[in-house]
């Protein structure tokens, strides 16, 4: 065989041509990310810069920009007994469903993980919730779990077992079981399947380990092993059930709305959240500007919420500190 003993020329030392940024990549890119950036601008953007514009004018009965009027709307609401009683229920209420989701999710999660017979069947059962209309779930509650009349179910066992009846949806402190019922119904088998995922990524190595040095499961083990391995997932759940708390208002609206005289008595009931507080500013009095403001009342008390969860949790922090 011979070999070609021709001198490099130019042509040949060239490097070959670099492949340059851009070109069908950044297309296609731009084509997939392109309609999601222009949705962001247009339905998220564009509506909060404007939402913070009414919240300082005087905006009555129209979403135009009326008389500049500074933080009164703001010093408004924060004096309104009616405002800051919403607040409060928003509180109160993620105070009860944030662990009570927690603690139920992870304990449902364990017991499903460690079961061997039918355990898909229970995963189904469990998330089926998830996939029901908060507005259809909360008149099933409304109208046949909690209807206060005799012949509603709760009523039904209650007379089974001898005891009174109770106006559920009239009466404190009755009218939060039925709220906070349906609120776990709806979100404990979603978060129920998050935990499931985090408990099948802990290292069965870890388990064994233990078991050699003599820590059976329990306790000892739930604590040194399962919940730190946890931690993702558990700042997770607890990030979304806190904002889903303080935006709480499908449940309340459909639960209370029209049986016992609507929004006043809901709030004489101290179980009117304040989107729905809002909404009654929004649509009903058509005071744009206040309802805006309470809007950025409450993101920033979420804001300040959620900083004081990372802050505990250790949100962000690497899992090996």
């Amino acid at each position: 065989m011979q070999r070609d003993l021709t001198p490099p020329t130019a042509a040949t030392l060239r490097p070959a041509r670099r492949r340059r940024p851009g070109g069908r990549d950044e297309l296609a890119f731009w084509t997939f990310v392109g309609p999601l950036v222009l949705g962001l601008v247009a339905f998220i953007l564009v509506p909060m810069g404007w939402g913070l514009l009414l919240s300082f004018s005087e905006a009555r009965a129209s979403i135009d920009l009326g008389r500049w009027v500074g933080w009164e709307n703001y010093r408004t609401l924060l004096a309104d007994p009616g405002y800051l009683g919403a607040l409060k229920t928003a509180v109160i209420f993620a105070v009860f469903i944030v662990p009570t989701t927690f603690f139920l999710s992870l304990g449902l999660a364990m017991l499903v993980n460690s079961t061997r017979i039918g355990r898909a069947f229970f995963r189904s059962v469990f998330f089926l919730p998830t996939a029901v209309s908060y507005v259809v779930a909360s008149l099933i509650w409304k109208l046949g779990l909690f209807s206060g009349v005799s012949f509603g179910i709760a009523n039904k066992a209650l007379l089974a077992l001898g005891l009174d009846t109770i106006a559920w949806t009239s009466s404190l402190p009755w009218v939060w079981v039925a709220l906070i019922s349906v609120r776990l119904w709806l979100q404990i088998g979603f978060n129920m399947l998050l935990f499931i995922a985090g408990l099948n990524e802990i290292p069965a190595s870890l388990y064994e380990a233990a078991k050699m040095e003599g820590a059976e499961r329990g306790w000892a083990v739930f604590r040194f092993i399962t919940l730190p391995m946890l931690r993702n997932t558990s700042v997770f759940v607890l990030f979304t059930t806190v904002v889903a708390g303080f935006q709480s208002f499908d449940e309340f609206y459909n639960v209370l709305g029209s049986v016992n005289g609507g929004s006043s008595a809901a709030a004489a009931l101290g179980a009117r959240p304040p989107l729905w507080y809002l909404y009654d500013t929004a649509f009903a009095s058509q005071d744009y500007g206040q309802a805006t403001a309470g809007a950025f009342i409450l993101t920033a008390l979420i804001l300040v919420v959620a900083l004081v969860q990372s802050r505990i949790v250790g949100l962000g922090r690497a899992t090996d500190e």
